[in-house]
């Protein structure tokens, strides 16, 4: 969900954040940029209750064009524990403003209008998320190296059969998240 107000963003994500929602998100991510309004990012985790890292790398690519663009951190609302544990530990202070409170009222929202999330999509938004995530802190590169390695090595191999390639694609994105 989202709503502008002000040149300001609120994105909200509810219930699991994961791969399928990829290609929507960074679809949505892409044109918020390219709004001449926009002046400032706010994402809501307050209702989020799993998000995994290539939606995390989403994110972190909103702070990274955040900070170029407007020399500022986005702000990131987390109320839930799992989520907030997450975000610690991919050193997402560093790079957004993190409050630990539940907003006192919401915009009216809007749905984020659903871009669909083929297989090459898929394994395109993993790979460059993850690749965000590693340039965000050591700790990071460390833990997403062998991820970035292994999807950097499926992305080199020659194009097979579309049901090989399939199969594979299916299998690899399935071990990584």
């Amino acid at each position: 969900m989202y709503a502008v107000h002000q040149g300001t963003y609120v994105v909200k994500l509810i219930g699991e954040i994961r791969v399928p929602i990829c290609s929507t998100l960074d679809a949505f991510i892409e044109r918020m940029f390219t709004d001449r309004r926009l002046s400032s990012v706010l994402i809501d985790l307050s209702e989020t209750s799993v998000i995994d890292s290539t939606a995390l790398g989403l994110l972190a690519k909103i702070a990274v064009r955040t900070r170029k663009q407007f020399q500022q951190k986005p702000l990131i609302i987390s109320t839930q524990d799992d989520v907030t544990r997450i975000l610690d530990t991919m050193g997402f202070e560093k790079v957004f403003n993190i409050v630990y409170e539940r907003p006192v009222r919401s915009p009216e929202l809007t749905e984020i209008p659903k871009v669909p999330c083929d297989e090459n999509s898929a394994f395109d938004k993993v790979l460059e998320a993850h690749r965000v995530l590693m340039d965000m802190n050591d700790n990071n590169r460390e833990t997403f190296k062998d991820v970035v390695a292994a999807l950097e090595s499926r992305a080199a191999e020659p194009v097979t059969s579309e049901a090989s390639r399939h199969q594979d694609s299916t299998t690899k994105l399935h071990r990584i998240n």
